[in-house]
């Protein structure tokens, strides 16, 4: 049972780092901060990320037990913090390849106040997991 979950962890893995390639956000990101000669590093950091990611999702309750307050908090902090960076430049990437919002500007007329639906869609999500968050600590 434990090289099946290994091993169907392992998949899921190199599944999603594929994914996140495959769309271009990656590269995207690679290129915004005009950082061409370090793609490696990067490729390097985004597997790590993914790896755990998956092994703290496992191993989280154990890893509760022996770190202090303060460590759990700041962690989560920052865990949260880089988890809404991963989710925005995700879901982005993902309207982006789609063509979703250029095909909804059209269909709709709109001219002006891209913008601000996009903040609008970032401020929502941004919302929702707040919320969800709060209601959890509950």
């Amino acid at each position: 049972m434990f090289f099946i979950g290994l091993c169907s962890g392992g998949v899921i893995a190199a599944g999603l780092f594929s994914f996140i390639v495959s769309i271009g956000a990656l590269t995207r990101i690679i290129g915004k901060m005009h950082l061409g000669n370090r793609v490696r590093l990067f490729e390097y950091f985004a597997a790590a990320g993914i790896t755990l990611g998956n092994l703290g999702s496992i191993y989280t309750p154990g890893l509760m037990k022996w770190l202090p307050l303060w460590f759990s908090v700041v962690f989560m902090a920052l865990f949260g913090l880089f988890a809404g960076i991963f989710v925005g430049v995700l879901v982005m990437s993902l309207a982006e390849s789609l063509n979703a919002l250029p095909v909804f500007a059209r269909n709709t007329h709109m001219l002006e106040g891209m913008k601000y639906v996009i903040a609008s869609i970032a401020a929502g999500k941004g919302i929702g997991a707040w919320l969800d968050f709060w209601m959890n600590m509950r």
